[in-house]
């Protein structure tokens, strides 16, 4: 595959570097010779003149003709010259039909290859189609036994996975070339434990528990613990993953002033410190008036809203207790609450307010403010202890004083975002929408009949490779998302060993639905789960070709299935063009699932296999409609029953969103309003559109003025001609009459009956047929309508960098808004805007800045120099330290630019100038200086310039270790940089060192703080949690407190993570009896919290009484029997018992076998284990048989160049070295080096992409070692 930009570097020392333009090929490099005129070229033109001055030439010529001695010799010359030209061009010719005839050849073999590849997908197909039916009919052989009440063992019942019973010694180095002689080697199921566990955790729900979430999670790489944590969206509430810092104020009439003065004077200081985090920020405030009709709005509003204030006096009015209440004492999520009470001498608040009070402080940890003072005072004592709630309770920026002492500097907590996730480029906006756009796609409770859609999706899973992607087809509101959402969900559950890689996409022409951004996240997402610190391209065409590379190096690691699932992909811009990768023959563990609109499915790809969405069922459409109208207490009558079956039988009116909104239009009736009449205007829709228009014409009915009528057009339709949307802080402040209370109410009703949804904060249309009926409704006038509204967004957006008010909305839309009007002028003044495109660039929107410049006809260099010029002009204006800090980090970001492109002479200039200025402003050993360094030695690397970028390197490391310590996480950054640096000279002994320590440091680091993000996570989820543990002893709030501990363990907080535990224990014993397996897991997770804790004895004598319940409560090869069997051997061998551990390790070979065959990977890895520890007990004549038999099932299983191959090779080498038996020793040791070396290779970017087919893949070797972990049950 080509690409659109040169990143290599000159071959030497001399030569130029060319830099091609868009759509310039190659990229190479190189050398321009320099023409040099032969000699014989100037004899021949005096030959012609002379031969011309005299006829016949030369020949028979006197010696008095002008003709000298000189000229006969210049004959003589051009006469050999002539020769050995024609011999040249003979040759020459040769050769040419000698490659014609080798392309010919080519051509013909590729032809027969190509002819072969497409026998052999057919034979497979026929394959596939064969097994499927032996599966069928064994399955209803399985039905007959079963019916005949014969019990049958279904292995696929047991959630069992390689993790659950990997034994292995924890003794040994982590890394995997160690310097020991024999080293038992860790389990790969144990190493991809964080990739797995991507489903998050799963909350206990079951009687007996199997492996859970948090069992085998390395707390070392917090940065992976946080996206498994984020993978849960669905047990959090809307508020907690919201980008909006929601801020509801309850107030009393003698309370009002405050309010005023708060949301007048700083409402705006609040927005904007939320707004330079990427969040928004709004305040919702109902008048007391309005409180009857806008009972349902208030409390949905409660229940959204980050903070509650409740503003008091002397008395507390009745109308306002149902929303104290609901905001105060019914909230299970302990989200934070103030409440401030304005206080007069001599003066008693009324019972009410003393009786509320009260309430709260036994139940509640609600925050007091007592205000002696005038109401100035009062309001801005408000806003000091809100704008405290939101950095540390809410947005976790702030540490309290504990957390800071532990965690170090408050410099060091709060990196920018670059520090912390290295030269990665991501935006957290867009991983925050996938998560929302998951969470409601599957929020439905209704299956719609997809139990038979989930068995041909297992059956994609379960078939053989090679198998092209599955076209999961439906048309328009069919339920596809429903059903991918729904599906995902079930496999995390059931197969946690399957890593599930999904992208959802949104409305045409929004940020989900471009191409580039889609393949960036999911390579991320890739890199997130390989474990591998690498830059990534942000070039579009480099990430095409890197996306499948990287897709190989963790299929070749993982052992499980790897589904990639993206939802709508007919939406994607140039979606043929850029999802080519589709068609190339994918790894052998790779599955891939699209969806597509029937109507819209590209026709090359409608050749895939296909699950088409049937329409609904008779039974289906009554179950829908009956649950929407018994949610709202609406009985239809058994004629309008017929009468709804009777409609929804065409193909538009049977599909999964019509029949949702016809129910929910139903519910809306409510009991007063007429149902006949109501179905009578529904049965006049004959499609999703039609009856949107008609839901929206009953919430325009609803309304009470026709200012709310206008202002409902207004938020429509500004919504729709947006790019991903608005916030309701953007809304209130576009249109100034708007109120917080009229627009809370209004987005209600549009949320309530699926017209509007959130995401990442912002109001966008939840289906596209609703965006159509907004069109038709509002802009039926066409693009001058349109045009209008875009404008109006553009003076917003415009007057926003007027103020100097960069944010990632604005980057975001007005780039885009002049794009779509066509305004190439503004558009190009707007990329100058140097704020504006620093912000694309650093949440990694790379092609959409490119395409910007693109569409106002710049090449990369006039790009670039324009750039340059801009910040010369800027750099005019800087004056203070602040800004100069500032001028330096834009010259950065446009150096790495310019790298990105490909300009790496043009990138060194900006670097070189963002050096400079630090090294002034700051310090030379300052370490932004040492950023600086790492950057530019970045350009030096692609360069191939290896000496400049050593050294520019070197004094990175020396800064970041004098600044920060020889253990802080920067420092290991710039090992790693230079352990890339030593692999790309092949000095991997030096590499290896470096990563080595690398490792160490942020193994150190995360042990000591871990993630913010992460404690934030864990500590919202705690809190949550503790509430529920307040109630009588029952297994679900046993449960709770198992799971409380793992949170505290996960924070590292060991002594209240031992509490909890130990009474999960307790009241597991008292309410089922010592011996439930329940009881088995809180023990297990006690002696891993003693093993963690060093108390070996204490967790010898749990995990055994564990291993008691287990061995008599559940099946012999039971996964949670294999999990305690693992530990407690693990365990023995740490303590030195090795004969001990011997039946243990003997016990979990023959639970492998019976779990997963005889010639299962796992059995091998068991295998080794046990051999290990043979040799430990110098049995080495046991271990051989053990040795050999796991070599040769890895052979079978990965093919022969595996790590895992060498691994046991190097171990076997060992082995013969001690028996005496050199020369097989060394040859073992030598097939060991050559996989080591091949891998080594792979890891350093040099191996081409291979999507095989066959055993034969290589595997990267996570460096991770594995822990002692504690468990959950499975939900």
């Amino acid at each position: 595959m080509g690409t659109a930009s040169s990143l290599v570097s000159p071959a030497g020392g001399v030569g130029e570097v060319i830099e091609d333009t868009y759509g310039g090929g190659g990229g190479e490099a190189c050398e321009i010779p320099v023409e040099v005129k032969p000699k014989a070229r100037l004899l021949r033109g005096s030959l012609r003149r002379v031969g011309a001055s005299r006829p016949g030439g030369l020949i028979g010529a006197s010696f008095k003709s002008t003709a000298s001695v000189q000229e006969l010799e210049c004959v003589a010359e051009y006469e050999r010259l002539k020769k050995e030209y024609e011999i040249f061009r003979v040759s020459k010719n040769n050769e040419v039909a000698s490659m014609v005839k080798k392309e010919a050849k080519l051509d013909r073999e590729n032809k027969r290859l190509r002819a072969e590849l497409q026998i052999f997908r057919e034979t497979k197909e026929n394959e596939i189609q064969d097994l499927l039916r032996a599966k069928r009919e064994l399955e209803a052989k399985l039905q007959r036994l079963q019916a005949q009440g014969i019990q049958v063992f279904d292995p696929e019942e047991s959630d069992s996975d390689d993790n659950c019973t990997d034994v292995t010694a924890t003794g040994a180095q982590s890394e995997y070339w160690n310097g020991g002689a024999l080293g038992s080697e860790p389990s790969m199921g144990s190493m991809m434990q964080l990739q797995q566990s991507f489903r998050g955790p799963e909350f206990a729900h079951s009687s007996i528990d199997v492996e859970g979430p948090f069992a085998n999670i390395n707390r070392d790489d917090w940065d992976a613990a946080v996206a498994s944590l984020l993978q849960v969206t669905p047990l959090f509430s809307h508020s907690l993953w919201s980008n909006t810092v929601r801020c509801f104020i309850i107030s009393t009439a003698e309370t009002q002033p405050e309010v005023d003065i708060f949301i007048r004077n700083y409402s705006p200081k609040l927005q904007r410190i939320c707004e330079t985090m990427g969040y928004f920020f709004q305040v919702v405030h109902f008048a007391a008036e309005n409180e009857k009709p806008l009972k349902d709005v208030r409390k949905w509003e409660i229940e959204k809203s980050s903070l509650v204030i409740l503003l008091l006096h002397l008395t507390l009015p009745s109308c306002l207790l149902e929303d104290c209440e609901e905001a105060f004492l019914r909230n299970p999520e302990e989200k934070p609450r103030l409440i401030y009470c304005r206080k007069e001498d001599g003066r008693v608040s009324s019972v009410s307010v003393q009786q509320f009070i009260e309430q709260i402080s036994y139940v509640n940890k609600a925050k007091m403010i007592d205000h002696i003072g005038g109401v100035e005072e009062g309001a801005y004592e408000i806003y000091n202890c809100v704008e405290k709630i939101i950095k540390q309770d809410i947005l976790g920026c702030e540490m309290t004083e504990l957390e800071s002492k532990d965690l170090g500097s408050k410099e060091e907590s709060t990196a920018p975002e670059e520090e912390v996730f290295g030269d990665v480029l991501w935006d957290a906006h867009d991983e925050q929408e996938q998560m929302e756009a998951f969470q409601q796609a599957s929020n439905s409770t209704c299956e719609l009949g997809f139990e038979k859609y989930f068995e041909r999706l297992n059956d994609l899973v379960a078939a053989p490779a090679p198998i092209p992607p599955l076209l999961v087809s439906g048309g328009p509101g069919s339920g596809k998302s429903l059903l991918l959402s729904k599906w995902i969900q079930l496999q995390q559950k059931h197969s946690p060993n399957t890593l599930i890689l999904y992208h959802f996409v949104g409305r045409p022409m929004s940020t989900s639905s471009e191409s580039a951004l889609i393949i960036k996240r999911l390579t991320l997402k890739l890199m997130q789960h390989s474990w591998l610190v690498s830059p990534l391209t942000l070039d579009p065409a480099k990430l095409l070709e890197e996306f499948p590379r990287w897709l190989e190096k963790l299929s070749a690691r993982h052992q499980g299935s790897i589904i990639i699932i993206i939802d709508s992909i007919d939406q994607i811009q140039q979606a043929e063009k850029h999802m080519k990768w589709l068609i190339d023959p994918l790894p052998v563990n790779v599955r891939v699932i699209v969806s597509v609109n029937v109507e819209t499915c590209p026709q090359a790809w409608r050749l895939w296999p296909t699950l088409h969405l049937d329409p609904l069922n008779s039974k289906d459409v009554k179950s829908l409609i009956s649950a929407e109208c018994n949610s709202a207490n609406v009985k239809l009558t058994k004629e309008q029953e017929k009468k709804l079956e009777r409609h929804c039988r065409s193909a538009t009116t049977c599909n999964a969103l019509y029949v949702t909104l016809l129910g929910k239009t139903l519910a809306s009736v409510g009991n007063t309003g007429n149902v006949d009449e109501t179905l009578q205007q529904c049965f006049q829709c004959q499609d999703t559109v039609s009856l949107y228009r008609l839901v929206l014409r009953s919430i325009q009915e609803s309304l009470q003025s026709d200012k709310e009528k206008g202002l409902l057009r207004e938020i429509l339709c500004i919504i729709g001609v947006s790019h991903n949307g608005v916030s309701e802080s953007e809304l209130m402040e576009l249109y100034p009459e708007l109120s917080s209370a009229v627009l809370a109410s209004l987005v209600h009703s549009l949320h309530k009956m699926r017209l509007l949804t959130y995401g990442c904060g912002l109001l966008k249309f939840q289906h596209l047929q609703a965006w159509e009926m907004a069109k038709l409704e509002y802009m039926e006038e066409g693009e001058n309508v349109i045009s209008a509204y875009r404008q109006k967004l553009v003076e917003y957006f415009t007057m926003q960098l007027s103020r100097d008010r960069v944010t990632w909305r604005s980057a975001d839309e007005l780039p885009w808004l002049f794009q779509q009007q066509g305004d190439k002028q503004k558009l190009h003044k707007c990329l100058l805007n140097l704020f504006v495109s620093q912000n694309l660039y650093k949440r990694g929107h790379f092609a959409e800045l490119l395409s910007y410049w693109q569409l106002v006809g710049k090449d990369k260099s006039s790009m670039a120099a324009e750039y340059f010029d801009s910040l010369k002009e800027y750099e005019k204006s800087c004056e203070g330290e602040e800004s100069m800090i500032c001028l330096a980090d834009l010259y950065e970001t446009l150096g790495r630019f310019l790298k990105d492109l490909g300009l790496l002479s043009q990138a060194v200039a900006p670097l070189q100038r963002s050096l400079e200025i630090r090294e002034t402003a700051l310090d030379p050993d300052h370490p932004r200086v040492a950023q600086s360094l790492h950057q530019l030695a970045g350009v030096y690397v692609q360069w191939k310039k290896f000496g400049n970028a050593e050294q520019l390197y070197k004094q990175a490391l020396e800064i970041s270790e004098n600044a920060y310590g020889a253990e802080h996480p920067r420092v290991a950054r710039e090992l790693d940089a230079l352990a890339t640096l030593y692999q790309k000279q092949n000095k991997y002994e030096q590499a290896e060192q470096l990563r080595k320590k690398s490792f160490k440091i942020r193994q150190k680091a995360a042990r000591r703080k871990g993630s913010l993000c992460g404690f934030a996570l864990l500590r919202q989820r705690a809190l949550q949690l503790e509430e529920l543990t307040l109630g009588k002893d029952t297994p679900d709030n046993a449960r709770t407190l198992n799971e409380l501990g793992v949170l505290y363990y996960l924070q590292n907080n060991l002594e209240t993570a031992e509490l909890f535990l130990k009474r999960s224990l307790e009241m597991r014993e008292r309410v089922l009896g010592p011996h439930h397996p329940d009881c088995a897991q809180s023990l297990n997770n006690l002696a891993a919290l003693y093993n963690e804790k060093k108390h070996y004895e204490k967790a010898e004598e749990l995990y055994e009484k564990a291993l008691d319940i287990r061995r008599r409560a559940l099946a012999p090869d039971h996964p949670s029997l294999a999990y305690t069997v693992k530990h407690l051997a693990v365990l023995y061998k740490k303590m030195g018992k090795l004969d001990k551990a011997v039946p243990l390790y003997e016990l979990a070979v023959e639970i492998r076998q019976k779990s997963f065959g005889p010639k299962h990977p796992s059995v091998a890895t068991a295998l080794v284990n046990l051999a290990v520890l043979y040799c430990q007990m110098k049995k080495q004549i046991e271990a051989l048989p053990l040795y050999e038999r796991a070599l040769k099932i890895y052979e079978d299983s990965f093919g022969h160049m595996h790590p895992r191959v060498g691994e046991t090779l190097k171990n076997l080498a060992v082995l013969s070295y001690e028996g005496g038996d050199f020369e097989k020793a060394a040859e073992l040791y030598k097939r060991a080096m050559e996989i080591k070396e091949a891998e080594t290779l792979l890891i350093g970017g040099k191996a081409t992409s291979r999507h095989s087919l066959s055993g034969d893949t290589f595997s990267l070797k996570s460096a991770l070692s594995p822990n002692i972990f504690l468990e959950h049950g499975q939900r």
